[in-house]
């Protein structure tokens, strides 16, 4: 009789808390008009076709390795470390925009991700695969020939990756107020914050929704910003606005800064997912990668950074400095995933007391700056005069 009291008992207790599961499940995140998320995933927007025929029909980029051989070969000279390997350094950590001694492969093709971020359809921009026109990408031409970031499976880009979820510093949230329907909404804001909690999972690991986050009103106080925007058919879109966002690699605290950032993000009750588009400061990007990455992480994905710098400053397409003229920012896009959370209020309401002075500056570059003419000068005559290619493509 016992047993099967307990065993009624037991049964009971599984199909009520069954039943209040069930409920909970079914229940809108969506409350008084908002829905909040936190970011699982950003990768740098690249498109590529099979193969390399259309994209990289010149070959891929060498790396800091095949570089290092090129400029000094095993010839028997007498060399110094400080003549060679620290040189090197202080040119990526100082990099300036002399002529480079090799030939930079960007991507070709006609197709990229991105958005229309100037609202017009020029002669350097891209199509996306479904069909829009004026789409402005100059970084995926930067990128899109570097092993590191070729599409899904390159290393230096799926080490970014997996970083936004593991490092703590990397909680971007964004909340979405004024809601009327997750399909269509006229008006809503949409907040940005870093958030403080880790992300919740489930018993296989795997990221799950409805977990709560607390918003960092102390050092996340930069990042605290304010966009507008639009649902249609599911999607929000927002209007053009400056957004800056941390992202730390090896527990290195580092940051990105898009101007005239875009967001266009399909919604979920669970999740949201597309893409965030502007113009990346290039000065920030680039101190981002130098502090994520050594040269010894560069070259597993065969990533030149002071080559690259070359690439961006001279595809450079946004926001011109009103000194020199020269532009500061390149067209650029994200893809972007989401999961949902819940912000939790006491924070939420700690916002009041936060300082509104605290406004994300972009990096303004090296405070030493060296001249183009400082970098030529840094090699003798016979490595000046190197020929300005690998000599080979893979």
């Amino acid at each position: 009789m016992g047993d099967r009291v307990a065993k009624f008992t037991w049964t009971g207790l599984s199909a009520a808390l069954l039943l209040t599961l069930q409920a909970t499940a079914d229940e809108s995140p969506i409350r008084a008009g908002a829905i909040a998320y936190a970011v699982t995933g950003l990768r740098w927007a690249t498109y590529l076709t099979p193969g390399t025929q259309v994209d990289c029909p010149d070959g891929v980029n060498d790396g800091p390795r095949d570089q290092f051989k090129a400029l000094y070969p095993d010839d028997g000279a007498p060399r110094k470390l400080a003549g060679t390997q620290l040189r090197r350094e202080i040119e990526n950590w100082f990099p300036t925009t002399a002529p480079d001694r090799f030939s930079f492969h960007e991507a070709g093709g006609h197709v990229a991700l991105g958005l229309n971020l100037d609202g017009k359809v020029g002669p350097n921009d891209f199509t996306s695969p479904e069909g829009e026109p004026g789409i402005d990408n100059q970084l995926y031409r930067a990128l899109g020939c570097i092993n590191s970031y070729r599409d899904f499976h390159g290393t230096n880009d799926e080490l970014n990756s997996l970083e936004v979820v593991k490092e703590s510093y990397n909680r971007l949230l964004i909340e979405i107020t004024g809601i009327t329907s997750l399909e269509h909404s006229e008006h809503v804001a949409v907040n940005v914050y870093r958030g403080l909690d880790p992300l919740q999972t489930g018993a296989d690991g795997n990221i799950i929704p409805g977990g709560t986050e607390r918003i960092d009103t102390r050092w996340g106080a930069r990042f605290i910003q304010h966009l507008h925007g639009k649902i249609v058919d599911g999607v929000l879109i927002t209007e053009p606005a400056d957004l800056a966002f941390p992202w730390a690699v090896f527990e290195v605290p580092a940051d990105e800064y898009l101007r005239g950032a875009i967001l266009r993000l399909r919604l979920t009750t669970t999740g949201a997912e597309g893409l965030i588009g502007g113009y990346a400061d290039i000065e920030t990007w680039y101190l981002q990668l130098m502090r994520s990455q050594s040269t010894h992480c560069q070259s597993y994905g065969q990533l030149a950074s002071m080559s690259l710098y070359k690439e961006l400053r001279r595809l450079a397409d946004g926001y011109p400095d009103p000194k020199t003229k020269e532009n500061t920012a390149i067209s650029s896009a994200l893809r972007a995933q989401f999961i949902q959370v819940f912000i939790w209020p006491p924070s939420k309401a700690a916002l009041s007391a936060t300082a509104p002075s605290q406004k994300f500056s972009p990096y303004a570059g090296p405070p030493h700056q060296r001249s183009a003419s400082e970098e030529l000068n840094d090699y003798p005559r016979s490595i000046v005069s190197i020929q300005r290619t690998s000599g080979q493509n893979r």
